[in-house]
């Protein structure tokens, strides 16, 4: 590797591959911030040593909660920032949940999968976000918990602060929900949705 940062093929084999996800010289112009990324980097390593799967250069700021009965799979430099309030990531048993590449989770997130929950790439998911499959206790026995229903968020969604993502939802890309929304329907590609229960308000 040169002073570029530069090493290899690329996956894909167009063109060459950083070790590293910027060039070298970016880092070394900015000593401060390098320090400060590579503790969240170890950090994450650890915090997140119980996933199945976790990518390249994945940053973990702050206390993060892991339980992984399941299958726990987490994407390249996704940055899960959580200095403020922990978060929390729960997989039950014969659960999967994904998070995509480039994904950012802010503090107080609490997401849950007890069959499947799919974060796309490249999402931004606000603080005290609740995403979950599962409404964890029937309606009428309160000790049965009912069936899952999958939820599916696709790539590029911006979901916005204290928002609540119930069971069955499918979010489709490119989709912004606004702060406070409560999701309780599929959410169109490219559209924007508010309220409780959050609706469709305009088109992007």
């Amino acid at each position: 590797m040169d002073g570029t940062g530069v090493a290899g093929n690329s996956q894909d084999g167009t063109g060459p591959k950083r070790f590293l996800p910027r060039p070298a010289a970016e880092y070394l112009t900015q000593p401060g911030v390098t320090l400060g990324k590579s503790r969240d980097w170890l950090r994450g390593k650890w915090a997140l040593r119980n996933c199945t799967s976790v990518g390249r250069w994945t940053r973990v700021t702050g206390r993060l909660h892991v339980v992984n009965d399941g299958q726990l799979v987490i994407g390249s430099r996704v940055q899960i920032l959580c200095r403020f309030v922990p978060s929390a990531l729960v997989v039950f048993g014969g659960g999967r949940l994904e998070i995509g590449d480039g994904t950012m989770l802010n503090f107080g997130a609490d997401i849950s999968a007890t069959r499947s929950v799919r974060i796309g790439r490249d999402c931004l998911i606000g603080t005290h976000a609740i995403i979950l499959d599962n409404d964890f206790h029937d309606l009428l026995d309160r000790h049965r918990m009912p069936e899952p229903k999958p939820v599916h968020i696709g790539d590029r969604v911006w979901i916005g602060n204290r928002v609540i993502v119930l069971p069955g939802v499918s979010i489709g890309d490119d989709a912004a929900v606004g702060a406070g929304s409560v999701v309780t329907s599929d959410v169109p590609p490219r559209s924007v949705v508010v309220g409780n229960p959050a609706r469709v308000v305009r088109q992007i």
